[in-house]
């Protein structure tokens, strides 16, 4: 279901209609093919990526070429590689469409321009901005401290539409376990 950048704007960071007109031409929208990388590793992340409809993924590859996802971007999103974007530094990311995905494609300028008319819209982004590093920590600790069966419990429950989506593999990476870990996890849950 599509999910409009402009309504998520209104309800979330509270941006009038005079606010959105001032605003119009820094929102660029654009139609990801499936499978196109919006982001590669080594270069500089300059745009943070609203997913109005469809499906982004956020993953690294190591050096023996496997992907580690760390985040998955349905509808009503954002993704972007903060440290990459914010300090001009080559990312270690990927962004990619694992769908034909809708984008509202922000830059800087758009960041600046929203924060100087909108105290609204700065008080909001500090907030998705600490809710995000709240998210990471969550995930990290999650990772070292959780069995992969609570991990999956979670994921699940995180992303509900997403098992769905993406092929299994993807999730196992999501993850951090094999897909054969994965395959025997979810049959043993089907036996609860």
């Amino acid at each position: 279901m599509r999910y409009e950048f402009k309504r998520y704007l209104q309800e979330n960071a509270e941006i009038t209609e005079e606010q959105l007109k001032q605003l119009e031409g820094e929102i660029q929208k654009r139609v990801i093919e499936e499978n196109k990388i919006l982001l590669h590793s080594g270069e500089v992340c300059e745009h943070f990526y609203y997913v109005e409809e469809g499906l982004l993924r956020f993953y690294s590859i190591d050096e023996k070429g496997k992907e580690n996802i760390l985040e998955f971007a349905p509808e009503k999103w954002i993704v972007v590689d903060r440290a990459s974007f914010y300090f001009n530094e080559p990312s270690e990311f990927y962004i990619d469409a694992l769908e034909e995905t809708t984008v509202a494609v922000l830059d800087k300028e758009f960041i600046d321009i929203a924060s100087e008319i909108s105290p609204q819209f700065r008080k909001y982004n500090e907030r998705i901005l600490q809710n995000h590093i709240r998210h990471l920590q969550n995930r990290i600790n999650r990772l070292i401290g959780k069995s992969a069966e609570e991990r999956y419990l979670h994921f699940i429950e995180r992303y509900q539409d997403i098992p769905n989506r993406v092929p299994q593999r993807m999730i196992a990476s999501y993850l951090g376990i094999t897909p054969e870990s994965l395959s025997r996890i979810r049959r043993e849950l089907s036996h609860n």
